[in-house]
């Protein structure tokens, strides 16, 4: 990999595959002893699974559906 004029730098997709790099994920760079480490961001990793799961809203309470269910 090379950083770019602009310092840009291509992640490999199947990195971003791997660890949920999904577009727009906010990153940060983490120095260590050894160099730097990439990290997604704590708010990033929700979004990810949020995205992946979703959310539905009802116009109903738990209860009222769980008692339509056992209907």
């Amino acid at each position: 990999m090379r950083i770019s004029e602009r310092g840009q730098v291509t992640i490999p997709q199947e990195l971003r595959e791997r660890y949920g790099l999904l577009p727009n994920t906010e990153i940060r760079f983490v120095p260590d002893e050894t160099g730097l480490r990439l990290v997604a961001s704590p708010t990033a990793r929700a979004a990810a699974i949020e995205s992946l799961y979703g959310r539905k809203r009802f116009d109903r309470s738990t209860d009222e559906l769980m008692s339509l269910l056992r209907e």
